[in-house]
């Protein structure tokens, strides 16, 4: 086992890869090193004068699977317990959802008899969809775009509304170009193994159960019916807690440390540089996006720089509201909107209806989430790194009072832009990672790729796939 560890990047995978390595791996030397001056990467939270919570990356984290049941095990480790707030399958923000569709909201089916209503923006019901879907023949291809993969299976009108906007939700992404088997394996799985998505989901092809030790948050949130949860002083409170908890046992945490390049060094492990000096260590973790790893290696690894290179992202504009009073004309988690109704506005969060805790104390509020650009952004926006926030804000309330009926300005607002943010698997990413994978085996390479960038872009996924990475290692 490696004596000297350096994890590069400490957002939630870099924290989760070095906390497990401290567990697993007691006797190494676990370094933490981070370009900011702060852990926790997309995991922003403002907590206002007011006792206001608003959130600038995810807001919350499904607690269902095993990548959900394994969080829950992590957030009991790290003493987060009492901080947990559920959102339940009962709850409005679970069970109402809404496209913003010909300048209406209209409520997604959820339960079975709406399934066999016709509910706009569908021109029949639903019903009709699934019942046809376990008898069309399975696709041939190794992989293909999402929106092709619903067209196949469920008709035009699923992917172009349901597909195109959940694509839009989850990786701020075109249907089109993004890969079914990448961003969605268990549809994908279920459709090469039992011929049919609904067949396959039934039956749960291809799920992995948890094995490992029950602990009673997870027997809660089973029989509470947990469907989602946050954290009442918002989701930074979990990085914090990891940090508290990396720093208890004695791993180092260098902050405003950005790496400069690694190199091969002659004894097979790794020389990490920085404007600081040079670290010598036995293996790297690189939680860094791929398009920034990639720079970063040496001539002699060209070849997987090449391949990380062809990993892409896309940057989003999160704009935080606050109005006076209960002004939300509907209740529930929010409305995502199909890219041919309006490419750059992607969706609204109803924050106040899935986290109520979150308002500000005293008079009611209403908090809203406006999520902009993603694949939109430069034809909409221009450069990242130069739009006005000015001009995003205006477009955001724009698109409140426009959706919501929402008008006035708001108690408060506040625009960040998250520069290559979030990353898009491609048709045939799978084939990309294998390659990468096997160039770095038969090379011998002392670096362990995580993140978002590879296997999930989820708080749940990144935490999983880390922890993963390590044991791979250790085994």
């Amino acid at each position: 086992m490696p004596r000297t560890v350096v994890v590069v990047g400490a957002g939630v995978s870099g924290l989760a890869a070095a906390l497990h390595l401290s567990r697993v791996v007691p006797a190494a030397k676990v370094l933490l090193l981070e370009a900011s001056d702060r852990t926790g990467g997309w995991l922003q939270t403002t907590r206002t004068e007011e006792g206001a919570i608003l959130e600038h990356g995810p807001r919350g984290v499904r607690s269902t699977g095993t990548v959900g049941t394994n969080t829950l095990q992590l957030v009991s480790e790290i003493g987060l317990e009492s901080e947990l707030l559920p959102i339940t399958y009962n709850d409005a923000a679970t069970k109402n959802r809404y496209l913003f569709v010909g300048g209406k909201l209209c409520k997604l089916p959820t339960s079975i008899r709406s399934v066999f209503s016709k509910l706009p923006p569908f021109s029949q019901p639903l019903a009709w969809s699934l019942a046809r879907e376990p008898i069309l023949p399975r696709s041939k291809e190794e992989d293909e775009s999402v929106h092709a993969f619903f067209t196949h299976r469920f008709g035009a009108e699923v992917a172009d509304y349901a597909a195109d906007s959940l694509c839009r939700g989850i990786f701020a992404g075109d249907s089109r170009k993004l890969s079914v088997r990448s961003c969605f394996p268990p549809l994908f799985k279920a459709e090469r193994s039992w011929g049919s998505v609904l067949l396959g989901m039934l039956v749960g092809s291809g799920a992995v159960k948890w094995d490992g030790a029950k602990t009673e948050v997870m027997e809660r949130a089973r029989r509470e019916g947990w469907a989602q949860w946050s954290l009442r002083r918002g989701m930074q409170s979990l990085p914090e807690a990891m940090e508290a908890a990396l720093r208890a046992k004695g791993v180092e945490i260098h902050l405003h440390t950005p790496v400069t390049e690694l190199r091969p060094a002659a004894d097979g492990g790794c020389q990490v540089l920085t404007e600081g000096g040079i670290l010598a260590a036995d293996h790297v973790f690189s939680a860094l996006p791929a398009g920034v790893l990639g720079p970063l290696l040496p001539p002699a690894w060209r070849p997987l720089a090449q391949a990380l290179g062809k990993i892409g992202s896309v940057s989003v504009a999160v704009v935080n509201l606050e109005y006076e009073g209960r002004v939300l004309p509907v209740t529930g988690f929010g409305h995502l909107i199909p890219s041919g109704e309006c490419g750059e506005i992607l969706g609204v969060v109803y924050d106040s209806c899935s986290t109520p805790q979150h308002d500000r104390s005293g008079s009611p509020t209403t908090r809203l989430t406006v999520m902009m650009g993603g694949s939109w952004f430069t034809g909409a926006f221009g450069d990242p790194q130069r739009v006005s926030k000015e001009h995003l804000l205006e477009r955001a309330k724009e698109a409140v009072q426009e959706q919501l009926g929402i008008a006035g300005q708001p108690l408060t607002a506040i625009v960040k832009v998250h520069k290559d943010c979030i990353p898009q698997y491609g048709v045939g990413h799978w084939k990309l990672l294998a390659d990468i994978s096997e160039w770095t085996a038969s090379h011998r390479v002392p670096l362990t790729l995580l993140g978002a960038s590879y296997d999930g872009v989820s708080v749940n996924d990144c935490i999983y796939q880390a922890q993963r990475g390590v044991e791979r290692l250790q085994g």
